[in-house]
């Protein structure tokens, strides 16, 4: 009953240092943005060694990397259905 589901559904990605490399470049750009734009990104608790992520807070960093695993999952996909990955 649930082959023909099984059928029409994407195969997913296996796990490789290309894949890894992808969301690691997503995260960073996402942080980069987010840097650029969020208005008060040392809002809130702070992180340990707030300097290495450019002054930014829990919260920001926390959106920021959501944001970038989001784009990361995008690029992902987009790439292994090109072939690339």
């Amino acid at each position: 009953m649930l082959t023909p589901l099984f059928a029409i559904a994407p195969a997913t990605v296996t796990w490789s240092p290309k894949v890894a490399l992808v969301m690691i470049v997503c995260n960073v750009i996402a942080i980069a943005v987010g840097k650029a734009t969020i208005k008060h990104p040392n809002e809130g608790a702070a992180l340990p060694n707030a300097a290495f992520f450019g002054g930014m807070g829990h919260a920001a960093l926390l959106g920021t990397t959501s944001l970038g695993h989001i784009i990361g999952i995008g690029a992902i996909q987009g790439l292994a259905a090109r072939g690339v990955l």
